[in-house]
């Protein structure tokens, strides 16, 4: 099998479905910012995360292989291959997950200043993609069918990668806070 196909050469890109769109079509930035995270996430990864975290963080990888085949699916064309992308049981782990980590760190009452160690960093770069792909799937939502639950997913997964950050950076040593007056 050939990894080229020329078929995108001419700046056009193929949806589930078969439906040709431009590479530039609010769709595929959708699913594209799913697969950024997806590659930032692999890095994450490769670094000296705790066995729970990195099986987590490998799980959620293969969610977001669901969300992106979903968003990849031109639904007036073709049948859903995965109706169902998020489910609530995936919510509800996140938010275990989340209030687990957070019950191990102090409260915070300034923004934090992302960074510390490697991890943490690229805790917070995973952060970001993450509000970057839910930003896009809401604006694919003003037009297009979009499960609601993918949109809170997305929003849950960036407060994980935040609490994440934070509790990779303690390991090291202090958090850095924002100091409004320099």
């Amino acid at each position: 099998m050939k990894i080229y196909t020329k078929t995108g050469d001419n700046g056009s890109t193929g949806l589930i479905g078969g439906t040709r769109i431009p590479k530039d079509d609010i769709r595929l930035e959708a699913y594209g910012n799913i697969d950024e995270l997806n590659a930032f996430m692999s890095v994450l990864l490769s670094e000296n995360l705790e066995k729970h975290d990195h099986d987590f963080v490998l799980e959620i990888q293969h969610h977001l292989f669901k969300l992106g085949s979903y968003l990849a699916t031109d639904q007036s064309a073709t049948t859903l291959k995965i109706p169902e992308p998020v489910t609530e049981e995936m919510l509800q782990n996140i938010e275990s997950e989340i209030d687990h980590i957070t019950s191990g760190l102090p409260e915070i009452h300034q923004f934090v200043i992302p960074g510390g160690n490697k991890t943490s960093s690229m805790c917070h770069v995973c952060r970001t993609v993450c509000r970057k792909a839910e930003r896009q799937v809401v604006k694919v939502s003003r037009t297009y069918t979009v499960d609601n639950l993918i949109i809170s997913y997305l929003n849950r997964l960036s407060d994980y990668y935040f609490v994440l950050g934070r509790k990779c950076c303690l390991m090291d040593g202090p958090e850095t806070f924002w100091d409004n007056t320099k």
